[in-house]
Protein backbone atom coordinates (compact mmCIF):
# COMPACT_ATOMS: atom_id res chain seq x y z
CA UNK A 1 0.00 0.00 0.00
CA UNK A 2 1.33 3.82 -0.61
CA UNK A 3 -0.32 5.15 1.68
CA UNK A 4 -1.80 8.26 -0.74
CA UNK A 5 -5.24 9.02 -1.48
CA UNK A 6 -6.80 8.78 -5.14
CA UNK A 7 -9.77 9.77 -6.84
CA UNK A 8 -11.05 8.08 -10.01
CA UNK A 9 -13.65 9.63 -12.24
CA UNK A 10 -15.33 9.99 -15.04
CA UNK A 11 -14.64 7.23 -18.26
CA UNK A 12 -12.50 7.10 -21.35
CA UNK A 13 -8.36 7.27 -21.74
CA UNK A 14 -6.63 7.38 -18.02
CA UNK A 15 -5.08 11.12 -17.09
CA UNK A 16 -3.38 11.25 -13.47
CA UNK A 17 -3.39 14.48 -12.28
CA UNK A 18 -0.77 15.96 -9.81
CA UNK A 19 -1.62 19.16 -8.24
CA UNK A 20 1.11 22.01 -6.80
CA UNK A 21 2.40 22.47 -3.52
CA UNK A 22 0.28 22.94 -0.87
CA UNK A 23 -2.66 22.14 -2.56
CA UNK A 24 -4.98 18.90 -3.20
CA UNK A 25 -7.36 16.79 -5.71
CA UNK A 26 -10.29 19.21 -5.33
CA UNK A 27 -8.15 21.86 -7.09
CA UNK A 28 -8.72 19.29 -10.42
CA UNK A 29 -12.79 19.97 -9.87
CA UNK A 30 -13.36 23.02 -12.04
CA UNK A 31 -11.05 21.54 -14.92
CA UNK A 32 -12.91 18.18 -14.04
CA UNK A 33 -16.18 19.49 -14.94
CA UNK A 34 -14.94 21.16 -17.89
CA UNK A 35 -13.48 18.11 -19.37
CA UNK A 36 -16.79 16.90 -19.29
CA UNK A 37 -16.49 13.45 -18.50
CA UNK A 38 -14.11 12.69 -21.77
CA UNK A 39 -11.23 11.18 -19.72
CA UNK A 40 -10.74 8.97 -16.63
CA UNK A 41 -9.62 11.14 -14.13
CA UNK A 42 -7.00 9.73 -11.35
CA UNK A 43 -6.23 12.52 -9.08
CA UNK A 44 -3.64 12.06 -6.02
CA UNK A 45 -3.06 14.11 -3.27
CA UNK A 46 0.64 14.01 -2.95
CA UNK A 47 2.54 13.09 0.21
CA UNK A 48 1.40 15.23 3.36
CA UNK A 49 -1.28 17.18 1.61
CA UNK A 50 -4.86 16.52 1.37
CA UNK A 51 -5.85 13.46 3.17
CA UNK A 52 -2.55 12.02 2.33
CA UNK A 53 0.10 11.19 5.61
CA UNK A 54 3.30 12.46 5.31
CA UNK A 55 5.68 9.92 4.89
CA UNK A 56 9.39 10.76 5.59
CA UNK A 57 10.65 8.24 3.52
CA UNK A 58 8.81 10.00 0.35
CA UNK A 59 10.68 13.52 1.21
CA UNK A 60 12.76 13.37 -2.77
CA UNK A 61 11.06 13.67 -6.06
CA UNK A 62 12.49 10.30 -6.93
CA UNK A 63 10.45 8.70 -3.61
CA UNK A 64 7.80 10.38 -4.04
CA UNK A 65 7.37 9.48 -8.16
CA UNK A 66 8.07 5.86 -6.56
CA UNK A 67 4.99 5.60 -4.61
CA UNK A 68 2.26 8.08 -7.01
CA UNK A 69 3.47 5.46 -10.05
CA UNK A 70 2.53 2.81 -7.33
CA UNK A 71 -0.87 4.02 -6.74
CA UNK A 72 -1.52 4.35 -10.34
CA UNK A 73 -0.60 1.23 -11.50
CA UNK A 74 -2.40 -0.66 -8.52
CA UNK A 75 -5.42 1.51 -10.56
CA UNK A 76 -4.48 0.75 -14.25
CA UNK A 77 -1.59 -2.20 -14.25
CA UNK A 78 -0.02 -1.65 -17.57
CA UNK A 79 -2.52 -0.11 -19.61
CA UNK A 80 -2.00 3.64 -21.10
CA UNK A 81 -2.49 6.30 -19.45
CA UNK A 82 -1.30 10.14 -20.17
CA UNK A 83 -0.01 12.39 -17.04
CA UNK A 84 -0.88 16.07 -16.23
CA UNK A 85 1.38 17.76 -13.78
CA UNK A 86 0.90 21.42 -12.25
CA UNK A 87 3.86 23.56 -10.49
CA UNK A 88 5.67 21.33 -8.28
CA UNK A 89 3.20 18.19 -9.39
CA UNK A 90 4.87 19.46 -13.03
CA UNK A 91 8.70 18.91 -11.85
CA UNK A 92 7.06 15.50 -10.15
CA UNK A 93 6.16 14.52 -13.90
CA UNK A 94 9.02 15.21 -15.40
CA UNK A 95 10.96 12.97 -12.92
CA UNK A 96 8.35 10.57 -13.95
CA UNK A 97 8.52 10.75 -17.83
CA UNK A 98 12.30 11.00 -17.96
CA UNK A 99 12.42 7.55 -16.96
CA UNK A 100 10.56 6.60 -19.89
CA UNK A 101 7.76 4.58 -17.99
CA UNK A 102 5.49 1.72 -19.58
CA UNK A 103 2.18 3.00 -20.66
CA UNK A 104 2.97 6.91 -20.77
CA UNK A 105 1.56 8.49 -23.79
CA UNK A 106 1.47 11.87 -23.30
CA UNK A 107 2.17 14.61 -21.26
CA UNK A 108 0.55 18.06 -20.27
CA UNK A 109 2.52 20.34 -17.86
CA UNK A 110 0.89 24.10 -16.52
CA UNK A 111 3.16 26.08 -14.94
CA UNK A 112 6.18 24.08 -15.47
CA UNK A 113 9.96 24.00 -15.46
CA UNK A 114 12.92 22.05 -15.60
CA UNK A 115 14.79 23.66 -13.05
CA UNK A 116 13.15 26.21 -10.41
CA UNK A 117 15.62 28.44 -9.19
CA UNK A 118 17.68 30.50 -10.98
CA UNK A 119 21.66 30.04 -12.22
CA UNK A 120 23.90 31.47 -14.37
CA UNK A 121 23.00 29.59 -17.11
CA UNK A 122 19.15 29.91 -16.30
CA UNK A 123 17.68 33.11 -16.35
CA UNK A 124 14.23 32.31 -15.91
CA UNK A 125 14.16 30.77 -12.60
CA UNK A 126 13.04 32.58 -9.00
CA UNK A 127 16.09 33.94 -6.91
CA UNK A 128 17.07 31.52 -4.58
CA UNK A 129 16.04 34.57 -1.69
CA UNK A 130 12.08 33.43 -2.41
CA UNK A 131 12.37 30.01 -1.26
CA UNK A 132 14.17 30.99 2.02
CA UNK A 133 11.87 33.04 2.64
CA UNK A 134 9.25 30.45 2.44
CA UNK A 135 11.12 28.44 4.44
CA UNK A 136 11.43 30.67 6.82
CA UNK A 137 7.43 31.93 6.79
CA UNK A 138 6.78 27.97 7.50
CA UNK A 139 8.83 27.98 10.60
CA UNK A 140 7.39 30.99 11.99
CA UNK A 141 3.44 30.85 10.72
CA UNK A 142 2.65 28.07 7.94
CA UNK A 143 -0.80 28.81 7.15
CA UNK A 144 -0.02 32.52 6.62
CA UNK A 145 2.66 31.42 4.01
CA UNK A 146 0.76 28.88 2.42
CA UNK A 147 -2.18 31.96 1.89
CA UNK A 148 0.48 34.79 0.72
CA UNK A 149 1.68 32.08 -1.79
CA UNK A 150 -1.55 31.88 -3.20
CA UNK A 151 -2.35 35.11 -3.53
CA UNK A 152 0.74 35.13 -5.71
CA UNK A 153 -0.23 32.70 -7.69
CA UNK A 154 -3.11 34.60 -8.87
CA UNK A 155 -1.64 37.97 -9.53
CA UNK A 156 -2.66 39.28 -12.91
CA UNK A 157 -4.85 36.71 -13.74
CA UNK A 158 -8.04 37.54 -15.11
CA UNK A 159 -10.75 36.47 -12.71
CA UNK A 160 -8.04 36.62 -10.12
CA UNK A 161 -10.56 36.84 -6.95
CA UNK A 162 -12.26 34.24 -7.96
CA UNK A 163 -9.42 31.84 -8.66
CA UNK A 164 -8.19 32.83 -5.20
CA UNK A 165 -11.71 31.89 -4.01
CA UNK A 166 -11.15 28.28 -6.04
CA UNK A 167 -7.83 28.03 -4.50
CA UNK A 168 -8.74 28.88 -0.78
CA UNK A 169 -12.09 26.36 -1.16
CA UNK A 170 -10.00 23.34 -2.02
CA UNK A 171 -8.04 23.88 0.86
CA UNK A 172 -11.01 24.19 3.28
CA UNK A 173 -12.94 21.52 2.12
CA UNK A 174 -10.22 18.84 2.10
CA UNK A 175 -7.17 19.28 3.98
CA UNK A 176 -4.45 21.69 4.62
CA UNK A 177 -1.09 20.66 3.53
CA UNK A 178 0.96 19.82 6.73
CA UNK A 179 4.40 21.68 7.84
CA UNK A 180 6.60 18.67 6.81
CA UNK A 181 5.43 18.35 3.28
CA UNK A 182 5.20 21.77 2.81
CA UNK A 183 9.46 22.11 3.43
CA UNK A 184 10.10 18.90 1.31
CA UNK A 185 8.05 20.23 -1.48
CA UNK A 186 10.79 23.30 -1.13
CA UNK A 187 13.39 20.91 -1.04
CA UNK A 188 12.27 19.60 -4.29
CA UNK A 189 12.02 22.57 -6.14
CA UNK A 190 15.38 23.99 -4.67
CA UNK A 191 16.99 20.86 -5.34
CA UNK A 192 15.73 19.82 -8.83
CA UNK A 193 17.44 20.00 -12.26
CA UNK A 194 16.37 18.26 -14.97
CA UNK A 195 17.48 20.70 -17.68
CA UNK A 196 20.24 17.84 -19.21
CA UNK A 197 17.21 15.23 -19.73
CA UNK A 198 14.79 17.39 -21.62
CA UNK A 199 16.38 16.61 -25.14
CA UNK A 200 15.39 12.71 -24.70
CA UNK A 201 12.34 13.08 -23.61
CA UNK A 202 10.18 11.51 -26.81
CA UNK A 203 6.60 11.67 -25.09
CA UNK A 204 4.27 14.42 -26.44
CA UNK A 205 3.66 16.98 -24.47
CA UNK A 206 1.53 19.96 -23.95
CA UNK A 207 3.22 22.75 -22.14
CA UNK A 208 0.81 25.57 -20.95
CA UNK A 209 2.24 28.80 -19.42
CA UNK A 210 0.02 31.78 -18.22
CA UNK A 211 0.95 35.20 -19.20
CA UNK A 212 1.23 37.05 -15.77
CA UNK A 213 3.00 33.91 -13.90
CA UNK A 214 5.04 35.32 -10.68
CA UNK A 215 5.89 32.37 -9.93
CA UNK A 216 7.02 30.17 -12.67
CA UNK A 217 7.82 32.44 -15.99
CA UNK A 218 6.54 31.77 -19.20
CA UNK A 219 10.03 31.80 -20.59
CA UNK A 220 10.86 29.20 -18.22
CA UNK A 221 7.76 27.05 -19.59
CA UNK A 222 8.82 28.15 -23.03
CA UNK A 223 12.39 26.69 -22.61
CA UNK A 224 11.40 23.54 -21.36
CA UNK A 225 8.88 23.14 -24.43
CA UNK A 226 11.57 24.21 -26.77
CA UNK A 227 14.58 21.55 -25.18
CA UNK A 228 11.40 18.23 -25.69
CA UNK A 229 11.95 16.97 -28.81
CA UNK A 230 7.88 16.30 -29.02
CA UNK A 231 6.68 19.39 -27.10
CA UNK A 232 4.23 22.15 -27.96
CA UNK A 233 4.82 25.42 -25.62
CA UNK A 234 0.95 27.78 -25.54
CA UNK A 235 0.58 31.05 -23.72
CA UNK A 236 -2.37 31.64 -21.85
CA UNK A 237 -2.94 35.29 -22.32
CA UNK A 238 -4.57 37.05 -18.73
CA UNK A 239 -3.71 34.31 -16.90
CA UNK A 240 -1.54 33.69 -13.83
CA UNK A 241 -0.29 31.07 -11.74
CA UNK A 242 -3.36 28.63 -12.56
CA UNK A 243 -4.15 28.91 -16.12
CA UNK A 244 -6.70 25.51 -16.04
CA UNK A 245 -8.56 27.78 -12.87
CA UNK A 246 -8.69 30.81 -15.19
CA UNK A 247 -9.69 29.91 -18.19
CA UNK A 248 -10.89 26.38 -17.74
CA UNK A 249 -13.33 26.09 -20.82
CA UNK A 250 -10.10 27.02 -23.16
CA UNK A 251 -7.44 24.65 -21.39
CA UNK A 252 -9.96 21.90 -21.65
CA UNK A 253 -9.97 22.12 -25.52
CA UNK A 254 -6.75 22.21 -25.78
CA UNK A 255 -6.37 19.11 -24.02
CA UNK A 256 -8.86 17.19 -25.53
CA UNK A 257 -7.39 18.06 -28.94
CA UNK A 258 -4.14 17.01 -28.23
CA UNK A 259 -4.96 14.20 -26.11
CA UNK A 260 -7.52 12.76 -28.50
CA UNK A 261 -5.00 13.83 -31.33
Amino acid sequence: MTGLYVEARGEGPALVLLHGWGLNVRVWDPLAEALGGRFRLIALDLPGHGHSPWQPARATARRQVEGIRAAVASLLGHNPYALLGWSLGAELALEWASARPQGLERLVLFAATPRFTSAPDWPYGAPEERLERLAQGLRSDYRRTVSDFLELQVRGSTSGEAVLAQLRAALFAHGEASAQALAAGLDILRETDLRTGMGDMDTPALVVAGQYDRVVLPAASRALAEAMPRARYVEIRRAAHAPFLSHASEIAGLMTEFLES
